[in-house]
């Protein structure tokens, strides 16, 4: 039968190296954000006629009076990057454009640094209020249970386990970055935001089981038993809610749209994590929370 403390130190030592690569690559590469948190424009376009090479398309830019950067990917796409412009200015761009080929604009965006930087603030305290009111709602809910482990504990392994779910997909988006250039936007933002909501619920289920054993033992049992038992009696629902996610998540990044495949990778991968989390991380440290009270294994 599986004891789930036995093997503590591993768990949470594999969680804290993934944590410590995870902020290594956020330091070393950083995260390169969006046109939306950042500022400026980025406008997507195809030639349909034939290829146009990405010096061509910043050198009209630039006799029309714009310092652009553009960058084109393996179907065609060229994404261009100027200063938040208006629609005249777009309108005067894209004659430019035209006269390199038959023009088939695919996206456009344009913010201004005002908003970019607005958006980035309300963006991170987005994150903030989230994991800080999830943890005071986990030691408000679970209040009835004082021994071994304070309810308030209850709230500071959940915040966590929960920025342990949201540092390995951050870390992730950073190489990303790094190698095929991918940004963090608000859509980075929605899909951690996806991925704490889910691995809370799974964090739940498994210390709302604690308490219910909790108080059928009424302390007659040991607190690591107690864990060990919970885990084991909510592991197969665990796995396989996540399982039924997972499946959905690879396929959507198999047949759907490809402006949406890192956002939906970020969210399998947060989903993964968060299911190990809330199992190998969250108990564990629960367990640890409350040892040296009551009766030990």
């Amino acid at each position: 039968m599986f004891e789930l403390l036995r093997y503590k130190s591993w768990f949470l030592g594999f969680s804290a190296i993934l944590m410590a690569v995870s902020i290594a690559a956020v330091v070393v590469f950083g995260l390169t954000p969006g046109t939306d948190l950042l500022g400026g424009t980025r406008w997507q376009i195809r030639f349909t006629d034939g290829s146009v090479e990405t010096a061509a398309v910043v050198e009209a830019l630039k006799s029309a009076g714009a310092e652009a950067h553009a960058t084109v990917n393996e179907e065609g796409i060229i994404t261009i990057r100027v200063g938040a412009i208006d629609e005249p200015l777009h309108a005067a761009y894209r004659t430019a454009l035209a006269e390199l080929g038959t023009l088939e604009e695919l996206n456009f965006s344009s913010v201004g640094p005002t908003v970019g930087a607005e958006l980035q603030k309300k963006a991170v305290n987005a994150i903030i209020f989230v994991l800080v009111g999830i943890s005071l709602y986990i030691a408000w809910a679970f209040r009835k249970v004082s021994a071994p482990v304070k309810s308030w504990k209850y709230g500071v392994v959940t915040l966590i386990s929960l920025l342990h779910d949201v540092v390995v997909p951050t870390g992730l988006l950073a190489v990303l970055g790094a190698v095929r250039g991918v940004e963090v936007d608000t859509n980075f933002i929605v899909a951690l935001l996806v991925v704490m909501g889910f691995s809370v619920h799974d964090t739940i289920v498994v210390f709302d089981r604690i308490r219910e054993n909790l108080l059928h033992a009424q302390g007659k049992a040991d607190f690591g038993g107690i864990v060990n038992q919970s885990v084991r009696e909510t592991f197969a629902r665990s796995v396989n809610t996540s399982l039924t996610l997972v499946l959905v998540l690879v396929a959507l990044m198999a047949v759907g749209p490809a402006s949406l495949f890192y956002f939906t990778l970020v969210i399998l991968v947060g989903t993964v994590v968060g299911t190990y989390s809330s199992i190998f991380v969250a108990s564990p440290l629960l367990y640890l929370s409350g040892r040296g009270k009551g009766k030990r294994d």
